[in-house]
């Protein structure tokens, strides 16, 4: 444990890639087995202990130490991990276990406790650990590291660590379990590479790049709508069908109307989305993001859920039709064979995206521009022979998203951030006027804003507080922000009966008095 938590304390304060390269690197290399395929499995997030919880360590921590020390100390530092590591008590007599705490051995207690066992599980290890690794055993327990490493970044470590192709490692990851015996074999040259071949292994996403001020010739590129979904991979390999987000998370649960209605062997890319009413001209009735979201997470549906919301898939493209691997095609080729295969698929829950007709780029920007459909981002551009490969490959293909919406709203409440943003108030709620004069909620944001924008809001919140409500802060409704949004969409969820997609901070307007901030009323004409 103390060499991962020097690890983690070393990764937290680099920020050069190619230095959290090498320290991973070299700490896979020094350390045995099954410690480092535990230390890549929190790394990569793919660490699961149910049995420890968020709410479990604060009740242990207040236990023991004074609950207002402990929810200040809370406040200053942003980190519960790092806080309850540094006010845990010493043990009674000051005697620690001196047998060293391993990964593995770490997790498998923790692994095996009930729910009911827990809390005296967890003590029992904080007790023999120093400062640094409680927090080690801590942020590996919640699966939060938060240390500014990727799952791609750790693979790629692994993969420079031991001269391997970390495509080969992407394509088998899913199919391993941690703590990854089979990958540390063909690593370390004690094992065969392992290849996915019955097996419904999860495949990286291509992915594009932002277009931003660019123009493309559409000889060379074809345009298609980005749709406002989640992108999810299809897969039905040996009679079984897997559902994988991006980030490789199986989702198959979560929406088994798709996973029963692909039955057909092969490997899809597409964007999940519910049905509703067709807005705007949306293919097949596409709804808004946030109605998808009411089903995003849950491991159990209910049959309402799945009569009211019923899930489907608009498909971009394919990567394998049965056993044969068609990534190398270019998109005109995989076009066609998509468009073959899921003319075999039940079109209620498949389709596929269409093409954007245009003359050229110029007509394109007039047909983006018109966009204003609740399940439309904006317009994917994909070079007509590029191959399907993983990660972003410039000039292969482009996300141009829509233009954001802006509103004018009123800094109602802050909250101290997390990380290097504890010492700050960088949570901003703000709210716009009701017909009646009062102000309402309307979204919250941290983002959008530059180091100096951020201490100009700090010193605002700070000289301008007029209530405390634990950690946040009420101020004067005298500042006015101007927020940028996706889209906004009406919700039974919130007191102003909107919420807003994606906002962000896009000025800080010192020059416009809070009475001339926007209404409720004009955000509803925007309601998609």
């Amino acid at each position: 444990m103390q060499a991962f938590a020097q690890l983690l304390d070393s990764l937290i304060y680099t920020r050069s890639r190619n230095a959290k390269l090498k320290l991973i690197a070299d700490y896979l290399i020094a350390t045995p087995d099954p410690d480092r395929g535990w230390a890549m499995a929190a790394l990569t997030g793919d660490l699961d202990l149910p049995a420890i919880k968020p709410a479990l360590i604060r009740t242990l921590i207040e236990e023991r130490v004074d609950p207002v020390l402990f929810r200040m100390s809370r406040d200053y530092v942003g980190d519960t991990a790092e806080t309850v590591a540094l006010l845990w008590p010493e043990p009674v007599g000051g005697a620690r276990d001196p047998a060293p705490l391993s990964i593995s051995e770490a997790i498998t207690r923790l692994g095996g406790l009930s729910r009911a066992d827990a809390p005296g599980g967890l003590a029992a290890m904080m007790d023999r650990l120093g400062a640094n690794e409680r927090f080690a055993l801590l942020k590996m327990a919640t699966g939060a590291l938060r240390i500014g490493v990727s799952a791609r970044l750790a693979k790629t470590a692994l993969a420079q660590a031991f001269d391997l192709d970390v495509e080969a490692i992407e394509e088998v990851w899913h199919g391993i379990d941690p703590p990854y015996d089979l990958l540390f074999a063909w690593a370390t040259g004690s094992g065969a590479q392992p290849v996915a071949r019955d097996v419904p292994v999860f495949r990286p996403f291509m992915l594009a790049h932002p277009l931003g001020d660019g123009r493309v010739d559409l000889t060379d590129y074809a345009a298609e709508w980005k749709w406002d979904g989640i992108r999810v991979q299809l897969v039905h390999v040996g009679g079984e069908t897997r559902l994988y987000s991006r980030a490789g998370d199986d989702i198959t649960r979560s929406f088994p109307e798709v996973a029963r209605d692909f039955t057909t062997p092969g490997v899809l890319d597409g964007e999940l989305m519910v049905k509703g009413e067709a807005q705007g001209g949306s293919e097949g009735g596409a709804a808004s993001f946030n109605a998808l979201q009411q089903r995003l997470g849950r491991k159990v549906v209910s049959a309402k859920m799945l009569a009211e919301a019923p899930a489907f898939v608009r498909l971009y493209d394919i990567l394998f039709e049965g056993a044969e691997d068609l990534r190398d095609l270019g998109w005109t080729q995989r076009r066609a064979r998509l468009e073959a295969f899921a003319a075999r698929l039940d079109p209620e829950r498949f389709d596929v995206s269409t093409i954007i007709e245009a003359e050229d780029f110029t007509a394109l920007e007039g047909i983006r521009a018109g966009a204003r459909d609740a399940a439309i981002e904006g317009v994917m551009l994909k070079r007509r022979d590029s191959a399907y490969v993983t990660g972003r490959r410039v000039g292969l293909w482009y996300k141009w998203k829509r233009d954001p919406l802006t509103a004018d709203c009123v800094l109602m409440y802050a909250q101290r951030g997390n990380g290097r943003r504890s010492s700050f108030y960088s949570d901003y709620t703000f709210g716009c006027w009701t017909d009646s004069g009062e102000l309402l909620p309307v979204g919250k944001a941290y983002s959008g804003i530059t180091d100096e924008e951020l201490k100009q809001l700090d010193r605002f919140v700070r000289a301008h507080t007029t209530g405390r409500f634990g950690p946040v802060r009420e101020v004067d409704k005298t500042l006015v922000l101007e927020i940028a949004f996706d889209s906004i969409h009406a919700s039974k969820r919130h007191k102003s009966g909107v919420a807003m997609r994606f906002p962000r901070i896009a000025r800080i307007r010192t020059d416009k008095p809070a009475s001339e901030a926007d209404t409720l009323a004009g955000l509803g004409k925007l309601v998609t």
